[in-house]
């Protein structure tokens, strides 16, 4: 079947993960879309169905197994057939298990496979049967397949793909593979092409950016696209994910000097113990940890600080986490993503045995979720009656005038248009909003002036 077949054909995406997923999902999207095929909301209604999966943690896993689980009994589609496609991490790391686990799967696509995935759903749909691709490397970056952005005033931008850290917890390296850094110039040029179609925000992606070009360059040179980017003319710039290990001062000082780089770093700590980190091969201290941010703030100034912790990992004790709760008060993260211990076949760490009590690392988990939301409502307060620019993204779920978007500092941030503006109008563009409430997760206030 050739992939003109695929004409007419609906599809539906579902993605899991961090901001990568999110990316490749787009470039799917632009895969579809250019073979003539039209996207819908519901998976039951698509002919073709696929789950960009993460392998990251056990709960990922679970939820995948289920919403594909649902396809076998739902209605199938006018066409008579549902092709399932099963991509990203737990395609890469599972290959043609999943036939076993999921018989309704008809193609699984490595992380490496998003440029082959139209040829292999039109050979799933044509003989019926499973077609795996989790070859790698690809030759090119997904950058280069074509796309279809989720919003318009907003972009990810890849420069690196796969990690070289191999912390013991984590699975990445061995399904996205070794550091592969792309051409500077190309990412540069990117997003130049990227603030001439409107985009207002880009975000930088990889899994350790402030690597960014050891492998291409002998040497990191974040701080320099950092530089280069700015240049654009982009008004915002995010990045992530970003390991404390290689944050160099130079990347501070371009941080604090390229106007766009928005006042947010999201640095992963995971814990708050020495001990804990040396298990889990992160390559710095707590007393590294604590000078690194405090020389970050010193030369950046006022930036919010979020971070990735993870709770129950083999061997904590009592006074291993307390250092973790300590490390909080100290460095007082404005949010953080926590995380109990979830073991990875194939990882260092899987060997590792742990006789803590489930209920233990709950409970202790459960301490930790209650500062992080302390320290998140305290973060917000200082913004009582200040103004926050707000990029907006879209409208609330629950009410179509209630606008969405972020501010500067990465804070949630609600607002009512005002009668008399079609909401939809205030989709990417830039709005000063007088912040009347602050709420743990987000803040709420009144649109002053004219949106920009």
């Amino acid at each position: 079947m050739a992939t003109s077949e695929l004409v007419g054909k609906t599809y539906c995406i579902r993605t899991y993960g961090c901001q990568m997923n999110l990316h490749d999902s787009e470039r799917v999207s632009g895969l579809l879309d250019s073979c003539g095929c039209i996207a819908v909301a519901d998976p039951v209604d698509a002919d073709i169905v696929v789950f960009m999966t993460c392998c990251v943690r056990e709960n990922a896993d679970n939820k995948l197994y289920g919403h594909v689980s649902e396809l076998v009994s739902a209605p199938l589609p006018p066409s008579g057939l549902r092709t399932v496609a099963l991509g990203g991490c737990i395609a890469q790391r599972d290959g043609d298990v999943a036939r076993r686990t999921m018989p309704n799967v008809g193609v699984v696509f490595g992380t490496q496979a998003l440029s082959k995935l139209p040829e292999l759903i039109c050979a799933s749909r044509e003989d019926g049967k499973l077609h795996v691709d989790v070859s790698e490397p690809y030759a090119g970056f997904s950058t280069d397949l074509p796309s279809r952005r989720e919003r318009s005033a907003q972009a990810w931008v890849p420069i690196m793909y796969g990690c070289d850290n191999f912390c013991s917890y984590c699975i990445v390296p061995y399904v996205r593979g070794r550091e592969r850094s792309r051409d500077m110039e190309d990412v540069v040029i990117e997003c130049d092409h990227l603030v001439r179609d409107g985009v207002r925000e880009i975000t930088l992606l990889g899994q350790n950016v402030n690597s960014y070009g050891r492998d291409r360059y002998g040497e990191p040179r974040f701080h320099e696209l950092l530089r280069r980017v700015g240049e654009t003319g982009i008004e915002r710039i995010r990045f992530t994910s970003s390991n404390p290990k290689d944050l160099s001062e130079p990347t501070m000082r371009a941080m604090a000097e390229v106007d766009a780089v928005m006042p947010h770093l999201h640095l992963a700590v995971q814990s708050g113990s020495t001990r804990i980190l040396k298990a889990m091969r992160r390559s710095y201290t707590r007393e590294e940890y604590i000078d690194l941010v405090s020389r970050l703030r010193s030369i950046v100034g006022d930036i919010a600080l979020s971070t990735d912790v993870i709770v129950g990992f083999p061997g904590e004790t009592e006074e291993d986490f307390l250092e973790t709760m300590s490390l909080f008060d100290e460095v007082r993260f404005s949010s953080a993503f926590t995380f109990i211990y979830s073991r990875r076949e194939g990882t260092a760490a899987a060997s590792l045995v742990d006789h803590t009590p489930s209920e233990v690392i709950h409970e202790r988990f459960d301490r930790l979720a209650k500062r992080v939301e302390e320290l998140a409502f305290e973060a917000n307060q200082p913004m009582m009656g200040e103004r926050a620019v707000v990029l907006v993204e879209g409208a609330s779920k629950k009410d179509p005038r209630v606008m969405v978007g972020h501010s500067e500092r990465n804070q949630t941030v609600h607002f009512r248009a005002p009668e008399g503006i079609d909401p939809e109008s205030l989709i990417g563009s830039m709005c000063d909003v007088r912040v009347e409430t602050a709420r743990t997760w987000y803040l709420a206030g009144e649109l002053e002036g004219t949106p920009h």
